[in-house]
């Protein structure tokens, strides 16, 4: 099989290991830059270029590792590719929805998944009245499109978390402000599903002084069983979401597990280094359960 590989370095460990499971299984895999893919419409039926060469009709399946700052480019990537009839490991609706949190967290409270108390707003007017409704500080306040932990601020006073907030609000920097769940002490669960099946969890630990529990920011990791209940809810959210691959990222408060993210490109050094699963041969064997082979 003829496989994409939708990432911008092989320096990657995701994307090396992507590749190195393809290649084990007898297939032929090729780093796609997305960042330097064009996509010509008009004129001629729809081609999607690389630089200069024409790769619409080059893969079999493509496996998109699309990065936070070219999430709405990466995504209309994907979708010339998935309609070419091009199979995806991650649709290009998917993408969206899942890197932008309020459109998640709306999904996930509509669908009964439970999420910790969140706010969005652009009323800079009554930021008291906001952060009340919450119960007070302190308060996470997040940027509404963010990856491994950037974006994520700890605002533990109500001074602090008025001049944060108003900040962005001046700059036009869409965030939402959540309640910070003291008991989940700096740790969450990420949850790796491909295909609609748990194939690791792990839980993550930060670093003393560090609320963020993302690998990035040097939290430690181990295996864990998750609860069937945890189980449930990140099933429910993939679904919801319509995704083939992805990490959903858990916190255990006193009332129960919450969800606060859903990653469609979900990092595999952690998982795999926690709990010993081979992650990325389980996303190669998803490809060649539903990709079929386009040319001969």
């Amino acid at each position: 099989m003829d496989i994409g590989l939708l990432s911008v370095s092989m320096g990657v460990y995701s994307t090396r290991r992507i590749a190195q499971e393809a290649e084990k299984r007898g297939h032929y895999i090729e780093l796609v830059d997305h960042t330097k893919c064009s996509v010509k419409l008009g004129a001629t039926t729809p081609k999607i270029y690389l630089n200069e060469e024409d790769i619409t009709n080059e893969f079999d399946a493509i496996i998109p590792r699309i990065g936070n700052k070219v999430t709405r480019h990466g995504a209309a990537v994907v979708r010339e590719f998935e309609l070419n009839g091009v199979f995806t490991t991650v649709k290009s609706l998917s993408i969206l929805k899942a890197r932008n949190k309020v459109k998640t967290l709306q999904i996930m409270s509509r669908c009964g998944v439970p999420v910790p108390e969140t706010l969005f707003s652009i009323n800079p007017n009554n930021i008291e009245s906001q952060i009340a409704l919450l119960g007070g500080t302190p308060v996470i306040i997040k940027l509404q499109e963010g990856t491994q932990g950037l974006g994520v601020i700890l605002a533990e006073t109500e001074k602090s978390a008025k001049s944060i907030i108003d900040t962005f609000y001046k700059m036009d920097t869409s965030i939402l402000i959540q309640k910070f769940i003291k008991e989940s002490n700096g740790e969450d669960i990420r949850i790796f599903i491909v295909g609609n099946k748990i194939v690791a969890s792990m839980k993550r630990t930060s670093e003393a002084g560090e609320f963020r529990s993302n690998v990035h920011r040097g939290a430690s990791v181990q295996a864990i069983e998750p609860t069937a209940y945890e189980c449930k809810i990140a099933l429910r959210a993939v679904k919801q979401l319509d995704l083939g691959v992805a990490g959903v990222d858990l916190i255990r408060s006193k009332n129960g597990p919450l969800l606060i993210e859903v990653n469609a490109s979900p990092g595999l050094e952690g998982i795999e280094s926690a709990t010993g699963v081979n992650v990325a041969k389980k996303i190669i064997e998803y490809v060649e359960k539903n990709a079929f082979k386009r040319r001969k």
